[in-house]
């Protein structure tokens, strides 16, 4: 039996689109480096793959309907590895009928100095990663015209959620919280944020498969309370949690000293402009064109606490 939804990529967005698709009866095959992925239903084919290779990508999407593209190299090798792969990823589909939906975030936009974020705000990013995803993502936009691929994109915000782990509101967040200590932000708590949940993001990914007027766009993904801060947001955590609120923060300066020592802290510095002026995402398109709404804020959270507390064996 053919396999008409591939998933590249098993993070936290690769799950939640292979979720939203089994809610929906589909056959699903994830790929990634290992062919190993750990709660996985026994229906999901899972397989390894270099996607890095056009002939290995054409060989795991042969057939496919939709293929979802939420593979990524290690954050700081954007700048040297993205263009290879995404490359890589279209060029396999080159000639092919399936549909390619990218995952995408907003760094291409750069500073908007507060102001709400479209779909129709220039790319203006002045750092590294955000040249990096304007150019992956105009570059695939002009295969869609070119007629080499069928190309549509959804951007989300910083996420939350299931096996979000390494976002901004992930492990260093909620362990602590959990374990009665602050939970670990960057830069200012008290301006709006958007944040995207997970699930969400799936959902929205897997609206854009299904349709054809969403091809040749970026679209970006309903936020509920796009407003909201991160201690806004924490706060809720630990109420659904039982906890103290209790919040530290890094700005800047902390995280390039950060940086000397970890790699990760050492790419996050030039973004911090997201974490120092209001970030508000406006995603009406999304909600207009398809109907969808996000998830309440308060099921979000309470999903989201239950799932950290039943994997607590994954804190580092």
């Amino acid at each position: 039996m053919s396999i008409k939804h591939i998933v590249l990529g098993t993070g936290a967005l690769g799950r939640a689109v292979m979720e939203e698709l089994l809610k929906r009866g589909e056959s699903v095959r994830m790929v990634n480096r290992s062919g190993k992925l750990d709660e996985v239903p026994a229906e999901v084919e899972v397989i390894a793959s270099d996607l890095y290779d056009p002939a290995k990508v054409r060989e795991v999407t042969r057939e496919a309907q939709v293929v979802y593209q939420a593979s990524q190299p290690n954050y700081n090798q954007w700048p040297e590895k993205f263009p290879l792969l995404q490359k890589s990823i279209i060029d396999g589909l080159t000639g092919s009928t399936a549909k390619l939906v990218l995952v995408e975030n907003l760094y291409m936009y750069g500073d908007t100095d507060g102001k709400p974020l479209t779909e129709d705000t220039p790319y203006d990013a002045h750092t590294r990663k955000g040249r990096v995803r304007g150019e992956i993502s105009r570059a695939a936009f002009q295969a869609h015209k070119e007629g080499r691929a069928q190309v549509t994109a959804a951007r989300g915000g910083n996420f939350f959620g299931p096996w979000g782990a390494n976002s901004t509101m992930g492990t260093r967040a909620f362990y602590p919280l959990l374990r009665g200590k602050p939970a670990q932000l960057i830069g200012r708590t008290d301006l709006p944020h958007s944040h995207t949940y997970v699930k969400d993001f799936g959902r929205a990914l897997v609206i854009l498969g299904e349709r054809n007027e969403a091809d040749g766009q970026a679209w970006h993904v309903p936020n509920d309370q796009p407003r909201m801060s991160q201690g806004e947001l924490v706060r809720m955590f630990a109420e659904e949690a039982g906890v103290e609120p209790k919040i530290s923060s890094m700005g800047k300066l902390m995280m390039t000293i950060g940086g000397l020592f970890i790699p990760e802290a050492k790419e996050t510095v030039e973004m911090m402009y997201e974490f120092d002026k209001p970030f508000i995402v406006d995603s009406s398109k999304f909600e207009k064109t398809f109907g969808m709404r996000a998830t309440s804020i308060r099921e979000a959270v309470r999903e989201t606490v239950n799932w950290y507390k039943s994997h607590m064996e994954l804190e580092s």
